[in-house]
């Protein structure tokens, strides 16, 4: 209507990887196993480390110990994280893994000329794990920003860590919108005042609905029509 505020233009889409992006925890999950075979413990099932995803490797490795009935000291849990990232690594970090249904060819569309979005990645992975699966699974060419938390001492739901990403973007907060399945990511895009959509598909650790995204949608290539959805919303007062 007349004189109603313009809604700012999309520039850029950030991705969490993990659960959003890949499926990634079979890897994981062999990594961590044998991780605590070495230590002498039992394995862990599937589900139950895909509840332990999200926090970054050294909270993995942490409960992965706890839950397997082992408390360890700061000094141990560094030499277990050391040995999580030994086994999690080049092929062994990528056996299993796999992008989710519809998430190449909506990549392709979100960059095309059509929409020309910039994309990049906002994730508690390690920076050479993001990397590298990134490369062997071919994803990496969509993004032109992927920010780990050892590259800015920040970690989801830090919103600074999501800040860093935009800002090698060149978006604004209101110029951008996060995508992700857990907690974290609702709850960084909120601190950064970003809308956020979830996927009902990847690792969170409650319903999907009761995350407080703006949207939630059960498969990726869902995800330019919800774009669309939010971007025809008036702006708050």
């Amino acid at each position: 209507p007349p004189g109603a505020p313009r809604q700012p233009r999309l520039r850029a889409v950030v991705f969490d990887l993990d659960g959003t992006l890949i499926d990634s925890a079979p890897d994981i999950h062999a990594g961590l196993n044998r991780t605590l075979a070495r230590a002498g413990l039992a394995p862990l099932s599937l589900a139950a480390v895909k509840l332990m995803i999200g926090d970054g490797a050294k909270s993995l490795v942490a409960r992965g110990f706890a839950a397997a009935g082992a408390s360890l000291e700061p000094e141990a849990l560094e030499e277990a994280y050391r040995r999580f990232l030994e086994f999690y690594r080049g092929d062994s970090a990528i056996a299993l893994t796999r992008p989710y249904p519809g998430v190449v060819e909506t990549l392709e569309r979100l960059t095309d000329k059509a929409m020309g979005l910039r994309l990049g990645i906002c994730t508690n992975k390690p920076q050479a794990a993001t990397s590298d699966v990134l490369q062997a699974l071919g994803l990496a060419r969509y993004f032109s920003a992927s920010v780990a938390p050892e590259q800015v001492a920040a970690s989801k739901p830090d919103p600074a860590h999501l800040r860093a990403v935009l800002a090698l973007l060149g978006a604004r907060p209101e110029e951008a919108v996060m995508v992700g399945d857990n907690a974290n990511d609702v709850a960084m895009a909120h601190a950064a005042k970003v809308p956020v959509i979830a996927v009902s598909y990847g690792y969170p650790r409650m319903a999907p609905a009761r995350l407080g995204a703006d949207l939630l949608i059960d498969r990726m290539d869902e995800l330019p029509a919800a774009l669309k959805r939010l971007g025809a919303r008036q702006p708050l007062p």
